[in-house]
């Protein structure tokens, strides 16, 4: 029988599964018709594809940025939490578990505030805010110099493959994409369009990517009750302590699950 925090964790693949890639499916699907009649109207020719595919693609792209933003803070607050109650953390480091609390409501609140904000500056600012806050969370260990294996699963040996590393590029690229909005609406020179389009094409390869290292890391992540054992072995070596019990009991156990 899985436990509640372990249950708890495939709250972020289930709703990243559920809810945000099929958006990102259909942000892609607008994409690609708004751009395919804009070069068919550029000469002041005629497209079959309805002109509301513009706005929508506008609106999909506003609700695709949140959600990945905020698929990603919910994928740091789970782990976030079982850390702070597992160590105890509230009694022994009071002052961090207030700053992380803190933390996360500024930058929901950072978030709120970027698609709200019509000034370039302050569309950078709320940016940079949001931006901030998802790395320090995610990096939280490292800047309270946490000893051990702290709070997030990052892989930080080979962060080319990590789920962390990718995830918060992914969500750095989001929210540039929602900074520049007006931008590229109000560039007639197109600068502004080629460089969402550039960034936002990277950002579905690593969303790709996302799918494969999630699964990957679910596999390795080890439940609750397994941690002392798993926590225990010498990952650089591939080695584990041996766990003293006969094939019987092992086969019986297996049996009674």
């Amino acid at each position: 029988m899985i436990d509640l925090p372990d249950a708890l964790r495939l709250m972020h693949p289930a709703i990243a599964v559920a809810i945000v890639f099929p958006i990102i499916g259909m942000t892609l699907n607008m994409a690609w018709q708004a751009r395919q009649r804009r070069l068919q109207t550029v000469d002041g020719g005629k497209s079959k594809i309805p002109p509301v595919v513009g706005p929508e693609h506008l609106k999909l792209g506003r609700v695709l940025a949140g959600a990945v933003v905020g698929i990603c803070l919910l994928g740091l607050l789970h782990p976030t939490i079982k850390y702070i109650i597992k160590e105890n953390l509230w009694d022994k480091d009071r002052f961090q578990v207030i700053t992380l609390a803190l933390l996360g409501i500024a930058t929901i609140a950072s978030l709120v505030f970027l698609y709200q904000a019509r000034e370039r500056i302050w569309r950078g600012v709320f940016a940079t805010l949001t931006g901030m806050g998802v790395v320090i969370l995610g990096l939280q260990d490292k800047v309270f110099n946490r000893q051990g294996f702290g709070a997030i699963f990052r892989r930080d040996d080979e962060w080319f493959v990590s789920h962390f590393y990718s995830g918060i590029l992914a969500t750095m690229l989001m929210i540039f994409s929602l900074a520049i909005i007006q931008d590229i609406y109000q560039d007639r020179s197109n600068r502004w369009r080629l460089v969402h389009t550039v960034l936002n094409s990277i950002a579905i390869f690593l969303f790709l990517g996302q799918a494969m290292t999630g699964v990957r890391d679910l596999l390795e992540i080890p439940l609750g009750w397994q941690e002392p054992t798993i926590y225990g072995c010498d990952f650089k070596n591939k080695v584990c302590p041996p766990f003293k019990q006969s094939s019987s009991d092992v086969f019986q156990n297996y049996r009674n699950l």
